[in-house]
């Protein structure tokens, strides 16, 4: 949990912070819904770097490497002024902390591979995404505060950036993990890792876990834009910093825990389905009731615990499907799949505030999370019916 926070700093700190502080300077929602959906380019792509963090140097010392540059972008994201006319420095510095964070977000990934016992990889994978979620309530909601109250705008990304940096001590208490798919020569290793993920894919649940990644499934797409789209509501900017920081950070980290721990005591895959479903009513329901203050408070609190029930049931879900082996390699191509629906299901989101307010945001999403829930309830029995007709 602790070593993954710096990863979800970084997008708290993008889509809460400079969210809203850009609204302000006069961006609009959907100025801001591009910036945070080209923070996914790097998330998407991952994947493609994965067998470099697999094949060589060991995990703790890929975490020290990346949590660095990840530090410095925290701080030259806070650096840049969050205006409309900044907004291309703003666009590459994210772009290039953020490449620099998947590799932070690797070695965390391949050490609980290892280290979670197969009865428990539900209970790991919510502690995990925990930090993820907890991370960003803390970037956002704290970074938020700092932003406003301090005397220069580099000093909240100073604090944050600071922080990142003291996530590397709990790596003196962590074990090595021996690594079963790397050879001597690099090029055998590489070869292993593509046996390695070819294998993972093509079975039965690994295939079931490539196609959840492209639906919009309890994206919780919505959550990058709240801070945006408070104004509808009329919440002010402590309601925006207190729900999406620390205290929405909290919350979802509680859900984290809570889906993870039910997905260890149920069908991963029908656990995954159930989340995605609640969010879906929870979007409908905050697109029909009263738009107060108080309503924005609730119901952002209710979609930040069911989206860690959503992140926490896919790690766990992940982690069954993949096994050990070049760890990284594989999570981080569900990672990087899955970053996919969340991208285009917040320039959606955006698209759609503009287009109808938030109520049509809201519906749009719910119907997006219902259909994809549909599609994958069909290639689920789809897949039985094959395994029963061949046996």
């Amino acid at each position: 949990m602790v070593l993954i926070l710096p990863f979800g700093m970084m997008s708290g700190y993008l889509t809460v912070a400079v969210g809203y502080l850009l609204t302000k300077a006069g961006a609009s929602v959907e100025d801001v819904a591009g910036l945070i959906a080209i923070s996914f380019i790097p998330h998407t792509w991952k994947f493609l770097w994965a067998p470099v963090a697999d094949t060589t140097l060991g995990r703790k010392s890929w975490y020290v490497l990346a949590c660095v540059p990840s530090a410095a972008g925290l701080w030259a994201t806070g650096a840049f002024p969050a205006t409309r006319a900044g907004l291309a420095a703003l666009t590459v510095v994210v772009l290039v902390a953020n490449v620099a964070v998947t590799f932070l977000g690797m070695s965390v990934e391949s050490l609980m591979a290892y280290e979670a016992p197969a009865d428990e990889k539900g209970r790991a994978s919510g502690w995990f995404q925990a930090g993820n979620l907890g991370g960003a309530g803390l970037g956002g909601g704290a970074g938020l505060w700092l932003a406003q109250n301090l005397r220069a705008p580099w000093m909240a990304g100073a604090v944050l950036a600071l922080l990142c940096l003291l996530c590397c001590i709990p790596l003196l208490f962590i074990e090595e993990p021996m690594a079963s798919h790397r050879r001597e020569k690099l090029g055998k290793s590489l070869a292993q890792v593509l046996i390695d993920l070819w294998n993972t894919s093509k079975s039965r649940i690994g295939a079931l876990a490539l196609l959840l990644c492209f639906l919009p499934i309890g994206s919780g797409a919505a959550a990058g834009l709240w801070s945006a789209v408070a104004g509808d509501w009329k919440a002010s900017a402590d309601t925006v910093a207190l729900v999406n920081g620390v205290l929405g950070g909290l919350v979802s980290a509680a859900g984290c825990v809570a889906g993870g721990w039910l997905c260890d005591r149920m069908n991963r895959q029908v656990a995954y389905m159930l989340y995605g479903m609640l969010q879906a009513l929870c979007a409908v329901a905050m697109a029909i009731t009263p738009r107060t203050e108080t309503t924005f408070v609730v119901f952002t609190m209710l979609y930040a615990f069911i989206t860690g029930l959503t992140y926490g049931g896919f790690s766990a879900f992940v982690l069954e499907a993949m096994g050990l082996g070049a760890a990284a390699t594989k999570y981080n191509l569900f990672a990087s799949l899955s970053n996919m629906p969340i991208a285009y299901l917040t320039w959606v989101d955006g698209w759609a505030h503009d287009c109808w307010g938030a109520r049509g945001m809201l519906l749009i999403e719910a119907a997006m999370g219902l259909d994809g829930l549909v599609i994958f309830l069909a290639v689920l029995f789809l897949l039985r019916a094959r395994k029963r007709a061949s046996q």
